[in-house]
């Protein structure tokens, strides 16, 4: 047996494991509500002469075309290996999640200078109008953020939507208590102020997902798996005198992908010796492809793959 001809793919049924099919409904469901609710906002902002309200409708526009690239790029990682594409378009929602909070980014930025306008020179503002259209978004969001809770601890897409959609109900509850307040006190200044929390909120929820996406767009190991931890289970299998060329990344924002190799002591136990590896480090870690390639001490030798700083 040849060192460097021995390689194993896990494409078992288990191999991926892709987000439930099921949130094509949430998706579709919570685009339109959105869609419907943001022309509300942005009519009533209007009449109101309520920065918070047309701040929170562009935030809120922002999501709506979210919802469409993450709904997307979920159809498009159903869609089944290509010979060019031969992951398949399981990356889509990595470059869905970062798109999405690119946008929303953009968004923080244009509710921060109108806000800050707004507190130099204060204008009048129809609190009423702002409290019952934000509180119908707290309806309208909160609902939507339901429906993208189960699916959200196993998929960075799922949880973009799912933080982007309680994030806004968040937001509307503190519009209706800026209306509120504006309505007690006349402070025309808590609508602009309101304004720039929103935008930190933003901020805050979204940082997280921004990073994570770059993560898994540069290939970096998901969050979840440990690569110490991995490594010293390959480490410590019978016959393996060293592990290296270790790669884990991110086939999707569900699917996780390895290859390494594996330097045995003895020619002899070589043979077989990939036989349940694949299954056990899915069930340890949650791998679902898996690539090995068997090496002799010898063949480690003049494997040029095997100094760490080499890619």
């Amino acid at each position: 047996m040849s060192g460097h001809d021995h390689a194993h793919h896990d494409h078992g049924p288990h191999g991926h494991q892709h987000g439930p099919v099921s949130h094509g409904r949430a998706f579709a469901i919570g685009t339109l509500l959105n869609a419907g609710f943001v022309a509300a906002e942005i009519g009533f902002g209007l009449a109101a002469n309520s920065v918070v309200l047309l701040a929170d409708a562009a935030h809120n526009l922002g999501d709506v075309l979210g919802l469409l690239m993450a709904w997307w790029a979920a159809w498009l990682t159903r869609r089944p290996p290509t010979p060019r594409r031969t992951y398949g378009w399981g990356r889509s929602s990595i470059m869905a999640a970062l798109a999405n909070s690119v946008v929303l980014l953009i968004s923080v930025g244009a509710i921060a200078v109108e806000a800050l306008r707004r507190l130099v020179e204060p204008e009048p503002v129809g609190e009423l109008t702002v409290i019952w259209v934000a509180a119908a978004g707290i309806l309208i969001n909160g609902g939507t953020a339901l429906m993208f809770m189960r699916g959200r601890a196993g998929d960075l897409n799922v949880r973009a939507a799912f933080l982007h959609m309680a994030g806004d109900a968040g937001v509307s509850a503190g519009v209706v208590v800026a209306g509120i307040l504006i309505g007690l006190t006349g402070w025309l200044w808590l609508d602009p102020a309101a304004s720039l929390a929103i935008g930190i909120i933003i901020l805050a929820t979204t940082w997280g997902v921004l990073r994570d996406s770059t993560d898994l767009a540069m290939d970096a190991v998901p969050g979840g798996i440990e690569r110490e931890a991995v490594e010293t289970y390959l480490r410590g299998l019978p016959g393996v005198a060293e592990v290296h060329d270790l790669h884990i990344w991110g086939l999707s924002t569900t699917d996780t992908a390895l290859t390494a190799h594996l330097v045995y002591t003895r020619d002899e136990d070589c043979r077989g010796a990939l036989v349940g590896i694949e299954a056990e480090i899915r069930r340890r870690f949650g791998i679902g492809h898996s690539t090995f390639q068997v090496e002799t001490v010898v063949d480690a030798e003049a494997c040029r793959l095997r100094p760490e700083n080499v890619v």
